[in-house]
């Protein structure tokens, strides 16, 4: 107990020195992760007001895609992206295999489903409520997408915070991709489990605390945004 006892104190003594290795672990793993979230949110936004409104050939097969995107293991993601990047691999010539880029593709990847079918969830039970107002006004299909987005403004931002959860606290994936290299591709979960690995929980300890209070404010926050959406929609 008293090994814990003083890995926790210097934890602590850690995070208030404000050391400079784990600030720079930390806002590495703030900018893959919100930058993932930001790339998935282009992408799986109108992907899922798309799928929501729009019927096409192919529709119900792009739905169980996303549907099933949303359970994929990290290290399937991780292995995809790393084959598709790897120097025999499609993209090796780009030479972003073990960088930050890399694990923004990876953790995109993970989050764009998430974001989609939570905005597909969102947009459809809107277009219940406005499909005879819509119709009367002439407005057609595509042109109700950014109507029903806007309209459905917080349970997006809602989904988009989950999404943002997901990659903040993933491992997998971007362990393969990234690497885990010091100073360049280490993140809070993939030093985590390094240095847990190595008995040096004292940064361990110190960064398990961060991701924690990252994990919780997202899981207030979405509550939170829920809450208006629903006020808005009432």
């Amino acid at each position: 107990m008293s090994e814990i006892g003083d890995a926790a104190a210097t934890a602590f003594r850690l995070l208030l020195a404000a050391d400079p290795e784990l600030l720079a672990i930390v806002a590495l793993s703030l900018v893959v992760s919100l930058g993932a979230t930001a790339l998935a949110a282009l992408l799986g936004l109108p992907l899922g007001a798309l799928l929501a409104i729009a019927g096409f050939p192919g529709r119900g097969l792009l739905v169980l895609l996303v549907d099933t995107g949303m359970g994929l293991p990290p290290v399937v993601v991780g292995l995809l992206v790393y084959l598709l990047l790897s120097r025999a691999g499609p993209l090796g010539e780009f030479g972003l295999l073990f960088t930050p880029t890399a694990m923004v593709i990876a953790q995109t990847v993970l989050v764009t489903p998430i974001v989609a079918a939570l905005a597909r969830s969102a947009v459809a039970d809107l277009l219940e409520d406005y499909r005879e107002h819509l119709a009367s006004l002439g407005i057609r299909t595509l042109a109700t997408v950014p109507i029903l987005l806007w309209d459905a403004r917080y349970r997006l931002a809602a989904a988009c915070l989950a999404g943002f959860g997901r990659a903040a606290a993933e491992v997998g994936a971007i362990l393969i991709v990234g690497g885990n290299i010091r100073g360049h591709t280490r993140t809070m979960t993939t030093a985590i489990a390094l240095e847990t690995g190595k008995g040096a929980l004292a940064q361990a300890l110190a960064l398990r605390f961060v991701l924690l209070l990252v994990v919780l404010a997202v899981n207030l926050a979405v509550p939170g945004l829920a809450r208006a959406a629903r006020r808005i929609e009432g």
